[in-house]
Formats: C-alpha cells, structure tokens, sequence
C-alpha cells in the first residue's frame, strides 16, 4: 500500500499541467415593466436611431425614469449611442438603438412581457381578463 507522501508526490506532479479558467459573464440588467417597455418601442424599428425624447413621449415616461433605463440598456450593450448635430447653434442630440445583442434580448423578453401583463391584469380585476 501506498504510503500518503506518495499521493501527495503524484498530486505536485499535476500542478504544472493544472490550468484555471475564469469567465467573465456579461450579466442582463434588471428588466423593470419600464426597461421591457422601451425595449418593445425600440422593436418596432429594431436599426432606427431614436431619440430620447421620443421615446419618452411614446412611452410616457418620464426623463428621470427613461434615462437611466437608456444608460443602463448601452452598459450593458444593448443599446448603440451616439451624437447627433441637428442645426448651428443647437447642441448636438443624444441618439439611440439596439445593436444585435439588444434585437435579440428584446426578442427573447417581448412574449414574456406580454403574458406577464396578461397575468397582472387578469390578478388586478379579480379573475376578469
């Protein structure tokens, strides 16, 4: 049998074949019925740049809501940004739109926001749809 020292001899001779592998996992920011909703506006016209003040008149939110929803979204790249020069003398507009990973986050939420809707209506009106 074996003596112990010799498991541990076997066990430094694996160390220099040992190799650790970490990955860094983008996560998915909290997705609020207000993230899920500008998200759905921005599917509508998934590579159209959009400002924020439309989208906050489409959505009905509110800047201090709609913002860091916006802020959030390209983070976490979801949402493409950029600058936009509209006229001399009017400071440049913020702009906005899904890039490919936000198309397919918004894809995969938009069902599960609907039912999810259907559901809160359907428990809020007391088993009515």
């Amino acid at each position: 049998m074996p003596s112990i020292g010799h498991y541990f001899a076997e066990i430094d001779d694996l160390t220099p074949n040992l190799y650790i592998c970490r990955l860094t996992l983008m996560k998915t920011p909290r997705l609020s019925p207000q993230t899920l909703l500008v998200l759905e506006r921005f599917l509508e016209r998934p590579r159209a740049w959009r400002y924020g003040y439309d989208l906050s008149r489409e959505t009905g939110l509110k800047s201090g809501t709609l913002y860091p929803i916006l802020m959030r979204l390209a983070k976490y790249d979801f949402l493409e940004t950029k600058w936009v020069a509209t006229e001399d003398g009017v400071p440049p507009r913020h702009t906005y739109r899904l890039t490919p990973r936000g198309i397919e986050l918004a894809r995969v939420e938009q069902p599960i926001s609907r039912v999810a809707a259907r559901v809160r209506r359907v428990a809020f009106s007391g088993g009515k749809a």
